[in-house]
């Protein structure tokens, strides 16, 4: 018997003047080249996956998480196919959880989060993640 795994659709529309939109609502994101790069929105949607993901599986744990992370990534050209990419991405997120977990706990609640980030899955270059959780160091 085969199973379906879940499947995700998402869209979004940019007008001639490069303005994004969302067919779920919210606020339009202009286009400002200077201030949100395409690159900058691919770190920001990074970020947000991967503490989204979090979230969800910290909460089913039974715990209450408070978040926040900070992307940085370097675009070059790849040496095994000379196209550009990001070669490099490293990912700080710092984190209050309450109750806090035992420490195996934890490990498995950041390898959930990590592996369940379906863009960090998606990139060819594999996220570097950093986590300070309570205050101490789960890199």
């Amino acid at each position: 018997m085969n199973v379906r795994a879940r499947t995700f659709s998402y869209d979004v529309a940019l007008d001639d003047e490069w303005t994004a939109t969302s067919p779920l609502g919210g606020t339009t994101l202009p286009n400002e080249e200077k201030a949100w790069s395409p690159e900058h929105l691919v770190l920001a949607g990074l970020c947000r996956c991967v503490l989204t993901s979090f979230h969800y599986h910290a909460r089913r744990a039974g715990h209450e998480p408070v978040s926040s992370a900070a992307a940085h990534g370097v675009v070059t050209r790849r040496e095994e196919d000379g196209i550009f990419a990001f070669v490099e991405i490293r990912v700080d997120i710092s984190m209050a959880l309450e109750p806090a977990p035992a420490t195996d706990g934890l490990r498995a609640l950041i390898d959930r989060g990590e592996q369940d980030c379906f863009i960090g899955a998606s990139l060819t270059v594999k996220p570097d993640y950093h986590w300070t959780v309570n205050g101490e160091d789960f890199s």
